[in-house]
């Protein structure tokens, strides 16, 4: 579609344009076949939606809104974690998971002074000379010990 259509489209569609911008409007639609066709459309559009009103209106029985406001009111709220247990055992959950986090915590790293102390590769490295195969060479056996070797 063109600028000439886009910038007036929606007054066009609505009727409200000033008589001289309609002139120019349906100046440029009477030459160019594909905006005069997409504006076509639009009304049909615009016609299918205005047949979908209902002419009818609908009211609500009586009671109806203080029906509603009943039923609302009777309705019981879904109690949550903190509602049911209390802000207080909150608190004391976190503080023992905070605990047990630092005992777990400070066990590991006492322990893993010990895990150091066992062989390391660069043991492995130093004892190559001395094979523990008489079958391979050396070499050979540095590289399957350090293979087999886990941390």
């Amino acid at each position: 579609m063109h600028a000439v259509v886009m910038e007036s489209l929606e007054d066009y569609l609505a009727g409200s344009l000033e008589p001289s911008e309609i002139r120019v409007v349906e100046a440029h639609l009477s030459n160019c076949d594909q905006c005069r066709e997409e504006i076509r459309g639009m009304q049909d559009v615009s016609l299918l939606f205005g047949s979908l009103r209902s002419e009818m209106e609908v009211e609500p029985s009586l009671g109806f809104f203080s029906g509603v406001l009943e039923k609302t009111g009777q309705a019981r709220s879904v109690p949550t974690f903190a509602g049911v247990f209390g802000l207080a055992f909150a608190r004391r959950l976190v503080f023992a998971s905070l605990l047990v986090l630092a005992v777990a915590g400070s066990y590991l790293v006492t322990h893993e002074s010990q895990a150091a102390a066992s062989v390391s590769p660069a043991v492995v490295m130093a004892q190559q000379d001395a094979p523990g195969f008489d079958s391979a060479p050396a070499p050979d056996n540095m590289l399957v010990t350090l293979t087999a070797y886990e941390r």
